[in-house]
């Protein structure tokens, strides 16, 4: 193939061609299977911008003479990060689960590599019926050929689940947090020059149609009225089947935010009382990000809920009866608290332009349940350390971070912490359903 190099002051650009060449034969050797055309099929191209290699983003640039390239050296820095990389036996469900709830870090991404493999491997015909674009291209995850390492298990001879190797879920997060950070960095210089006053005016307008949309189409919609604790210790199970219910809940005023209508019932799922009618936006926000049944990742999100608006959701996650009394949270709340605040001081920092920023992304997993304190045991991580250096931060037992937690509690929210206790256990039910239905993920559906 006649495909030549282009020097230039940043490093050496080559061709789309001759970088498809250059990247299979670097990985040809690789453990981890890799893809055909990842430099021209979706998600990457001259379009995007930038082409996604294992867990490496580069860049895609215009040469002098008008021909896209991109730099030789970043290709080959991606090969041998990918060379690198050893599967095991360990293997990873990756669906299908019950009521999945959308994940912070997928959103805004073209990758979602989550959503493409279970659309693909959902077909009539299985794997494969959707590896092509719409203009005839083969797609690929990160220029990993996905499908060879796929893992179909049956269980009762009907219910099918998907599995791949626990190392290419890694390489797969990794590239889709890298392709976050990149189009994070986009928006935000497009909105620098963007105009202030108008952007103003815009979410001003989102606001007001907002509003007009909650109206009845009768006519002008009732006042709404403040939440002031009139479904406090009922049973949420019990108040969902009343008919009506969810015209009742829209009456009232968000109990967090109360600038916005409520649209949702938020409540404990794992002593079941209801806690307070709160708007959608809230009720994401309080939402644990879950990447499994029993590991989430602690996400931008988690600085409002323990940092900015502490004293507002401490009292609305304590007007769960069972919360209140055991003065804890609920157990994926528990864990993001943990590595948020407790392990904050052993988080490590990387030096940056502006400073010094914290490594990586945390993410936090648990073995057991709440229900089982003594075998209970939270495992703080670091991902995508730049330095690749950082991975284990701590261990902590559930029974050690909920002491912690009430510690904290009472110097953070003292009139939260005042009506908590463990001498308050009248009425709460003797067996609480468990935050992890089963060990295959599907524990999902409960949040």
């Amino acid at each position: 193939m006649s495909e030549h190099v282009i020097p230039g002051r940043a490093g050496d650009l080559i061709s789309l061609g001759a970088a498809e060449v250059l990247w299979a034969g670097l990985t040809a050797g690789s453990a981890v299977p890799t893809a055909a055309g990842v430099f021209a099929c979706p998600p990457a191209g001259t379009r995007a911008g930038y082409v996604l290699l294992g867990g490496r983003l580069v860049a895609v640039v215009k040469t002098g003479g008008g021909r896209w390239g991109v730099a030789e050296g970043e290709v080959r820095r991606a090969a041998a990060e990918l060379n690198t990389v050893e599967i095991d036996r360990g293997l990873v469900r990756i669906g299908p689960f019950r009521e999945a709830p959308q994940q912070e870090h997928n959103e805004g991404t073209l990758l979602r590599w989550r959503q493409r493999v279970m659309r693909e491997v959902q077909e009539p015909d299985g794997p494969g019926q959707t590896a092509w674009g719409e203009d005839g291209r083969s797609c690929h995850l990160a220029g990993i050929d996905w499908r060879q390492v796929l893992v179909e298990r049956t269980r009762d001879g009907a219910v099918r689940t998907w599995w791949l190797p626990r190392a290419v879920v890694r390489l797969l997060d990794a590239a889709e947090h890298a392709e976050t950070q990149w189009l994070h960095a986009t928006s935000a210089r497009q909105a620098s020059k963007a105009d202030t006053g108008r952007l103003s005016d815009h979410r001003q307008t989102r606001a007001a149609d907002t509003l007009r949309q909650t109206a009845s189409p009768e006519g002008p919609a009732a006042p709404l009225r403040p939440y002031s604790g009139e479904l406090e210790g009922q049973l949420y199970s019990v108040l969902s089947r009343k008919p009506g219910f969810s015209r009742k809940v829209a009456q009232w005023m968000c109990a967090v935010c109360r600038t916005a209508p409520a649209t949702v019932l938020d409540h404990c799922h794992e002593h079941g009382y209801a806690r307070a009618p709160v708007c959608q936006s809230c009720n994401t926000q309080e939402r644990p990000d879950h990447l499994y049944s029993s590991d989430i990742r602690v996400a931008s999100r988690y600085t409002r809920l323990f940092h900015t608006g502490t004293d507002d959701w401490l009292r609305h996650w304590h007007r769960c009866s069972g919360c209140r009394a055991r003065t804890t949270l609920p157990l994926p709340h528990l864990a993001a608290w943990t590595a948020s605040i407790a392990c904050r001081p052993l988080r490590p920092t990387h030096r940056a332009s502006r400073g010094r920023e914290p490594c990586g992304v945390l993410r936090v997993s648990w073995t057991g349940n709440q229900n089982a304190p003594r075998s209970c045991l939270l495992t703080v991580t670091v991902d995508f350390c730049p330095s690749g250096e950082h991975r284990l931060l701590a261990q902590v037992p559930y029974r050690e971070a909920a002491g912690q937690f009430r510690t904290w509690l009472a110097e953070t929210a003292p009139a939260v912490a005042a009506v908590a206790g463990p001498d308050r256990l009248d009425g709460l039910p003797a067996q609480p359903r468990p935050v992890i239905a089963d060990t295959n993920g599907e524990g999902l559906a409960l949040f």
